[in-house]
């Protein structure tokens, strides 16, 4: 077996949607389930200064309406509980070295605005050892649905990170995969020859990204998809019926965590999120 589910909460409503897809995901790929709850990180209201004793109170009500709602949604999964005196995004960015998924909620509050994303689940982000996938409060889903789509941007060594995470996840919930792949053609006209070539060449880098994990998973139905355009839109598009949208980040960003694909995709998707840390 390997390292479990993590989820974090806060205790708000973006909590349950995560409870419910991590209870699921622990479910399909037979691991155990961890809470976390931090009880420097509550949502106090600013003007309130809550006792440790309420503190501590307030932290086991959370864990325990979740461990409540594991039982009834998924009772064969093993469920441990912690809460912890650390920041949150420390907490929950260290605990990811030994966990195989963690789940955060955002706080989206439509289809077409997507996720408005925290303090805290930026941080983790953009530090989780792990694949993060990031679900919207009012999401009603516990899985990817019908169909994953995973953004393919490199051959080699860097992108197979990316491509595990999204055939397994696949795979163990019978879902359809699309491997998207954005290519930008040429500004002149003249050079339409160049532009056929070039277009050849991106079906033939995403065909031979994707080829190995075919072998390893045929089980999973593919398709590969090239699309004229930039990325965060070309993913966008792909993703509008999907159940799960998986793209990659660079580890070790500096000065900002994130890039900027990576972040107008979680602000504008209209499904949930996998981020999943690529090789170095």
């Amino acid at each position: 077996m390997g390292g479990p589910v993590l989820v974090g909460l806060d205790g708000t409503g973006n909590s349950v949607p995560a409870v419910r897809w991590g209870a699921e995901e622990a479910a399909v790929r037979n691991l155990p389930l961890h809470l976390l709850h931090s009880r420097v990180s509550q949502p106090w209201p600013v003007s309130c200064a809550p006792r440790e004793a309420d503190r501590r109170r307030y932290g086991a009500e959370v864990l325990g309406r979740a461990e409540a709602l594991v039982e009834e949604l998924r009772p064969a999964v093993a469920v441990t509980a912690e809460q912890v005196d650390e920041e949150a995004a420390d907490a929950l960015a260290e605990r990811s070295g030994t966990a195989t998924l963690l789940v955060l909620g955002s706080r989206g509050h439509d289809r077409i605005s997507g996720f408005l994303l925290g303090s805290v689940s930026l941080r983790v982000l953009g530090r989780a050892a792990c694949p993060v996938v990031t679900v919207r409060e009012e999401e009603s889903s516990v899985g990817p649905g019908p169909e994953v789509v995973v953004g393919v941007r490199e051959t080699g060594t860097e992108g197979e990170a990316v491509l595990d995470y999204a055939f397994t996840t696949a795979s163990a919930h019978r879902a359809g995969l699309r491997a998207v792949r954005a290519w930008a053609p040429a500004a002149d006209p003249a050079r339409a020859s160049d532009e056929a070539a070039g277009a050849a060449g991106a079906q033939e880098s995403l065909s031979a990204s994707v080829a190995p994990w075919r072998e390893k998973f045929p089980d999973v139905r593919v398709v590969e998809q090239v699309a004229v355009g930039r990325a965060v839109p070309v993913l966008l598009a792909a993703c509008s019926r999907a159940g799960l949208l998986v793209i990659g980040r660079r580890p070790q960003r500096t000065p900002l965590p994130l890039g900027p694909s990576v972040l107008a995709v979680l602000h504008h998707s209209r499904c949930p999120v996998a981020v999943v840390p690529r090789g170095a």
